[in-house]
């Protein structure tokens, strides 16, 4: 089989692996790499609990997408969110909102709603379950996450992330 040298910058850091040509981006970022922040939960990309962003809004399913044709990109984890100490204000809402329950569908929903809000920085409650379809949670019941989406809208609009 054959091998990839590729570059990614991961949360800010740039790293350097040699993947297979049929190595999943979450197999890497998990296994190669230790972020273990992105889960594997279905492997089929029907879940999102392994949902990454690229180049820093774009979401997508690291089950679903060869870490080869991540050369060069920019991986961003849930855990590379955090700055200066301080939470996302997507990481804060959820939890103001306590919709975080188990936490297992926490990091993929946290991302996806950054890549939503960047795209509709004001979604009402219809935009925002459409713009989470992909991404299941079996603990909240999607409302606190709806809330949470909604305040971290609010929050944004007013700092400019």
């Amino acid at each position: 089989m054959k091998h990839h040298a590729i570059k990614l910058t991961v949360n800010g850091e740039e790293r350097e692996l040699t993947v297979p040509s049929n190595r999943t981006l979450l197999d890497a970022l998990r296994d190669d790499l230790g972020y273990t922040d992105t889960k594997y939960g279905c492997g089929t990309g029907e879940c999102g609990a392994c949902t990454v962003l690229v180049d820093g809004v774009t979401s997508i399913n690291g089950c679903l997408t060869l870490a080869a044709t991540m050369d060069g990109r920019s991986i961003t984890t849930v855990a590379g969110l955090a700055r200066d100490g301080n939470l996302h204000p997507v990481q804060q809402a959820f939890i103001d909102h306590d919709a975080v329950q188990c936490g297992f569908c926490t990091p993929g929903m946290v991302l996806k709603t950054i890549s939503l809000l960047a795209d509709n920085p004001a979604p009402n409650e219809t935009e925002i379950r459409h713009g989470l379809e992909g991404n299941i949670c079996r603990c909240t019941g999607y409302s606190k996450i709806v809330e949470a989406v909604q305040d971290a809208s609010d929050r944004m609009q007013g700092t400019g992330e």
